[in-house]
């Protein structure tokens, strides 16, 4: 199993709870559609001590599975119009189990 675990800092002007429930439906929206897919879920409301705003885990089958939904047409779409526009900083980490 191959985890896969973004954190984003929002740019101040959309650093509010619309941006951030639009980017967890639509991102979670993606179990299901795309193919190796095991688990994903987001979380937006981070406590006190912590320094990214929105927080992306997900699982995958394979390496192959996490390289696919890299460019999944419906992945990219989500990327590109949830994700992207509103975030300043992403930190990725992905490894294995």
């Amino acid at each position: 199993m191959v985890k896969h675990i973004i954190l984003w800092n929002l740019k101040e002007e959309y650093n509010n709870a619309l941006v951030k429930n639009e980017m967890k439906t639509a991102l979670e929206g993606l179990m299901g559609v795309v193919d190796g897919l095991w688990k994903i879920q987001v979380e937006i409301d981070p406590l006190p001590t912590s320094n990214a705003d929105v927080m992306l885990y997900s699982e995958f089958e394979s390496v192959e599975a996490l390289k696919n939904y890299a460019v999944n047409p419906d992945h990219v779409k989500v990327a590109e119009t949830k994700v992207r526009p509103f975030t300043k900083t992403r930190t990725v980490m992905d490894f294995f189990e």
